[in-house]
């Protein structure tokens, strides 16, 4: 297993351990089925790590444990934010499925401003009649995948592996995925395949606390672990998954498998009470409303990106990260009418003991997707974004010049996603929690105030206390 950790070790050198005591634990933590996340119960090794070890933020609670168990491990934040993400697409499949996409941005102490990862869902290049429902290019995967292989510690097969036991044991149906399910119980259920997976035996949808089963997404899952993330791509499950997105109307072919890949971008960058702060670039401009939000006082994200796509309409993909900071720099910030209803999203934050943070925002275009499943591989189709508006991803992150990590937020809620996360970072950049008692936003943030990795004793978590999600860390709180 030593022989699988092949990116920057240093993160797992500072826990004391030898390289093979220290992939022999990340291997069992990753590799055990916990019985928080909905497996049998059984012992669970002791974390390597001691005292602080970062701290989570999430929309879903399981997935939030599974990062930061990657974290207590010895992994560092790309580690725990890969495997998070990945354990969205079995408990919170309606929002983050693999059938999806989104976009991350992450920092770590030495770079000036981070680097973005965007892997919006694209629709199919040519659909043809038969697709109903066309559906995205799944590229939730490949996405983290690359921002993991960029800033990651160990070796992303072991990332995989606690999301295919929560699809293989089951893992219980949070509030979120709950009310997602009611929100569109009979459309979803219409479809068999569908129905098999989010219905019970009294033919409702599951509700709260109802163990949700996925074998054929763990197997899917495992095959990526096997073969590798390029199989879902350009191999055998990339054929299985086109042909099962075709019996189910999406009108996806291989070639938009091969062809669509996610990018890496230079975040927006804005300089305010004496921190950098990083931004979400476009074509995620939810990035956008939420730093124009931020030097706003936390209001206008929504007018500002409605101005945006008023004047990229018609540009296609020559849309320029270097336009949009160009915009924010000339403070010039025009707004427009407003957004039609946008698709529901879920976000996250993790940060490592290093001070090393991914934040991410991710979608499938609409809730479940088109609501139909490709085939025997277990994945929730996303929805094409030809069927309705781009929905708004917003994080940043927050850093006091190349060094100390101070905080970082992201947020889902439709249309105003972006002033949410500008409040709640502005809320994580003072070390303070946001008052929140109205709207559809829901934050989450990791904040500290004194600085990382040099004051961790003042570092917390937060997600936002109108939804379902959960911050957690084990580090003494102290604000």
């Amino acid at each position: 297993m030593a022989a699988r950790f092949k990116k920057h070790r240093s993160v797992l050198s500072r826990t004391g351990l030898s390289g093979r005591s220290r992939a022999a634990a990340l291997a069992l933590a990753l590799t055990g089925t916990l019985a928080a996340c909905g497996g049998p119960a059984q012992q669970v090794s002791q974390p390597v790590v001691s005292g602080f070890v970062g701290e989570v933020a999430a929309d879903e609670p399981r997935a939030a444990l599974v990062a930061r168990d990657v974290l207590a491990k010895g992994g560092n934040a790309a580690d725990a934010a890969a495997a998070l993400g990945l354990a969205l697409s079995v408990s919170l499949p309606s929002r983050a499925s693999l059938g999806g996409g989104g976009a991350c941005l992450a920092w770590r102490p030495g770079e000036a401003a981070g680097q973005a990862f965007v892997f919006l869902p694209h629709g199919p290049s040519q659909t043809d009649a038969g697709a109903d429902r066309p559906a995205s290019v799944p590229l939730l995967a490949r996405g983290l995948f690359l921002m993991q292989m960029r800033y990651g510690s160990v070796d992303f097969a072991d990332l995989v592996v606690p999301a295919r036991n929560m699809a293989s044991h089951g893992v219980p149906v949070s509030g979120l995925l709950a009310a997602d399910l009611a929100a569109v119980q009979s459309s979803l259920l219409a479809d068999d395949k569908a129905r098999a997976v989010f219905g019970n035996e009294n033919g409702q949808a599951l509700a709260a606390d109802d163990i949700l089963v996925q074998s054929r997404l763990a197997g899917a899952l495992e095959r990526m672990r096997i073969a590798g993330v390029g199989d879902l791509y350009t191999g055998a499950l990339a054929q299985t998954f086109v042909e099962g997105a075709q019996v189910a109307g999406g009108g996806l072919a291989t070639a938009d498998l091969r062809s669509n890949v996610p990018v890496a971008e230079p975040p927006l960058t804005v300089h305010a009470n004496g921190m950098d702060i990083s931004f979400l670039p476009p074509p995620a401009d939810g990035g956008l409303g939420m730093a124009a939000s931020y030097l706003a006082g936390g209001r206008g994200g929504e007018r500002v990106v409605a101005a945006w796509r008023a004047r990229q309409t018609g540009k296609g993909s020559s849309v320029s990260v270097a336009d949009a900071q160009a915009l924010l720099n000339s403070g010039s910030l025009s707004a427009g009418g407003g957004l039609p209803a946008l698709p529901a999203s879920t976000s996250f934050v993790v940060t490592d003991r290093q001070g090393e943070t991914v934040a991410c925002a991710l979608s499938m275009n609409n809730l479940f997707g088109t609501g139909r499943i490709a085939g025997s591989t277990g994945i929730v189709l996303g929805a094409s974004p030809a069927q309705r508006p781009q929905p708004l991803l917003a994080a940043g992150i927050a850093h006091q010049g190349a060094q100390q990590f101070r905080a970082a937020a992201a947020a889902s809620g439709q249309n105003v996603a972006a002033d949410t996360a500008a409040i709640a970072l502005q809320a994580a950049v003072a070390g303070v929690r946001p008052q929140v008692t109205n709207g559809n936003g829901r934050a989450n943030f990791v904040s500290c105030p004194g600085g990382l990795p040099s004051n961790a004793g003042r570092c917390f978590g937060w997600t936002d206390p109108r939804g379902a999600g959960l911050a957690v860390g084990n580090a003494p709180v102290s604000h």
